[in-house]
């Protein structure tokens, strides 16, 4: 609710939404129309910029609650949503189904039953899309056998920031960066996803889970494909996506002893007045899930193809890191023969948070007489303030892809698998190796394997050269 209500608002307020659009959130819970109403206004309404308060009021009559029981054969909870939607037979319906990934399959074969499922459905998973590919692939059968692929939208919100969408017109429409974008130019990748926040409240789905599943699978692997990609033949949905699926198989798989080469995991531990990992509050204590569930992780990747043999691309993601802060770094090779001193190679940011933008970082020479002296400066675009329009957030841009039925910005089933496949070796080793986490403390950087991890090679994190 905290995002979705935001992003269908703004769309209303933008004149997106059809005048006939309604919004029927289910649950469990027995709420009435004014009860649900009531609670998006406490909960919603303050971290809102709503200039007419009429506008939020029209808004809110759009907005409809039915009880339903899932898994329990509810025949009264499903009739009063079919009531709802009489008269809406050859309309588009949407069913985002924002519930733990068990549910999706029953939730689908529910809704046929009911008779519901139109040919002008769509169902919007999020994710994690199972915790392992045998997981994912029974997922993907079970939606499947209700709803066709093209009726299936697999949401990564990353993929909704302006930054991500940039990124494809930023190769692909500019003369001067596609031929630079390959190993002879480009020395190492890295994919950063930062949070300052812990877990409070969320320790228990986060021992299941652990940051490769919530983070690496998804979202760090959908922004390694754009920035990997081949050139697509056209700006078309499919053929996007068919370059991203021959990335991902592409990758070199981590397996065996390389799996403890290649990558690093960690867990953060009190710091200051940040309580660690197995301190926070949760509803049942730390248990063995607990201690060696990963908060952090960095990884090596590679892919094996013409235009990446011999570029590594540095993946990392942590919890209680003392920045939030998600970017790529593409950090170009040195110079072959510099004729300064003091130079450094050039790094191309692309920033999705705190602050969408794009900086280019060159070198150049500090004003001032005497010995030249080079220093590295940013050219920098941020779309907040070179564009005068408001900057969609990422579920408002998804939200209406879905409603006009373009999938470019959502994962095919084959995409989600591949990034399985890529994973689970990874996550078996793991779970074979005796050893915890490495610790780290809260509001640090992550664990000192992170910093072996490039350092090996005479490499650093982007923040550490700054």
């Amino acid at each position: 609710m905290r995002k979705l209500i935001p992003a269908l608002f703004h769309s209303d307020m933008e004149g997106r939404l059809s005048p006939e659009t309604r919004v029927i959130a289910m649950s469990r819970g027995g709420l009435t129309d004014d009860d649900f109403r009531g609670k998006v206004d406490a909960e919603v309404r303050s971290h809102l910029p709503v200039e007419d308060e009429g506008q939020w009021r029209r808004f809110l009559t759009r907005l409809h609650h039915v009880s339903v029981d899932v898994g329990r054969e509810d025949a009264a909870g499903w009739g009063a949503l079919a009531e709802l939607l009489t008269g809406y037979e050859t309309r588009d319906r949407v069913f985002y189904l924002a519930s733990p990934p068990r549910t999706f399959g029953p939730f689908c074969r529910e809704l046929e039953q009911a008779g519901l499922v139109t040919p002008r459905s769509r169902v919007v998973l999020e994710k994690p899309l199972g915790h392992d590919l045998v997981s994912a692939q029974r997922i993907n059968d079970e939606v499947g056998a209700i709803f066709d692929e093209r009726q299936i939208f697999r949401i990564d919100h990353y993929l909704g920031k302006e930054t991500v969408q940039n990124l494809l017109v930023l190769r692909f429409a500019n003369a001067f960066l596609e031929p630079i974008w390959n190993s002879l130019w480009i020395d190492h990748v890295q994919i950063t996803a930062a949070e300052t926040v812990g877990t409070p409240g969320r320790r228990g789905y986060y021992d299941h889970a652990g940051a490769l599943r919530d983070m690496v699978q998804n979202h760090l692997l959908q922004l390694l494909t754009l920035t990997a990609m081949e050139p697509p033949a056209r700006n078309d949905r499919e053929a996007i996506r068919d370059e991203k699926v021959k990335v991902l198989q592409a990758l070199r798989p981590i397996v065996g002893g390389e799996v403890e080469r290649f990558t690093v995991r960690g867990q953060y531990t009190e710091a200051g007045d940040m309580v660690g990992y197995l301190d926070e509050p949760a509803s049942t204590p730390p248990n063995e899930a607990s201690r060696r569930v990963e908060t952090f992780t960095a990884i090596r990747a590679e892919i094996k193809n013409w235009r990446w043999a011999g570029v590594p691309f540095y993946l990392r993601t942590g919890k209680r890191m003392p920045y939030r802060r998600s970017e790529i770094v593409v950090q170009f090779k040195d110079v072959p023969h510099s004729i300064f001193p003091g130079g450094a190679p050039n790094r191309l940011v692309l920033r999705l948070q705190p602050e969408e933008g794009i900086e280019l970082h060159i070198m150049a020479k500090e004003p001032g007489a005497g010995e030249t002296t080079l220093k590295p400066v940013p050219l920098s675009l941020s779309f907040g303030k070179t564009f005068t329009a408001r900057v969609p957030e990422a579920y408002e841009r998804l939200l209406m892809d879905v409603l006009a039925g373009n999938p470019t910005l959502f994962m095919r089933r084959d995409e989600v698998e591949a990034a399985w496949r890529w994973i689970d070796p990874i996550l078996e080793a793991w779970q074979a190796d005796p050893a915890l986490p490495e610790p780290y403390p809260a509001g640090t950087t992550g664990p000192t394997g992170a910093h072996e991890l490039l350092g090996r090679s005479g490499r650093a994190w982007h923040e550490e050269e700054l």
